[in-house]
């Protein structure tokens, strides 16, 4: 497998890893971290499609996809903390007033799992982060140990692959997901 990392440019493929078999089903989309509770709650079955569509036509788009040729395999939701509810979250910390950049979600289609998709994804979600002047990007993994994490759950990436690609702890957190404590990791990108 050849992976290529690109911006989240093409909606048609963030729609074929984030996008629901039903149109009128209403699904995250990476939606949740990225707007407001209230709007969130608000946007129901097609609405948040049209929302993460335009989302693909911004300038940063919402993310990174990892292609294996010209099929898309994998998903990375980054951008400003600002831009997210961590900016305002009582759970995940703020470690300094640098203008960081989160990174949320990693996903990885079926069937492509256990190839190194998600390890790709965090390299390209920091690669664009860099890209847009990010002095440093954080994570909030599962802090799961050896074990098991529901694949429907893992979606917060796990803290071992963030250790691989260099990010550090850099504080715990009271957020908790699936029963597994999450951690703030950091990697500075000033470097």
């Amino acid at each position: 497998m050849t992976l290529d990392v690109r911006p989240a440019s093409v909606f048609e493929d963030m729609r074929a890893l984030l996008g629901p078999k039903s149109p009128d089903a209403t699904v995250c989309w990476c939606l949740s971290y990225r707007v407001p509770s209230k709007l969130n709650n608000e946007l129901r079955g097609p609405a948040r499609g049209e929302y993460a569509a335009g989302l693909c036509r911004a300038d940063p788009p919402p993310g990174v996809l990892a292609y294996d040729g010209d099929e898309p395999v994998g998903w990375a939701a980054v951008a400003p903390r600002s831009a997210t509810s961590f900016a305002r979250s009582r759970t995940i910390p703020h470690v300094d007033d640098l203008p960081v950049w989160s990174l949320w979600c990693v996903r990885v289609r079926p069937g492509h799992r256990r190839k190194g998709v998600s390890h790709a994804l965090i390299a390209g979600a920091v690669d664009f982060a860099r890209s847009h002047g990010a002095p440093v990007i954080e994570a909030y993994p599962l802090d799961n140990g050896d074990a098991r994490v529901d694949m429907t759950m893992a979606y917060a990436g796990i803290r071992k692959n963030f250790e691989r690609a260099g990010f550090t702890h850099a504080a715990g957190t009271t957020s908790v997901l699936a029963g597994h404590p999450r951690v703030l990791m950091r990697l500075d990108l000033r470097r």
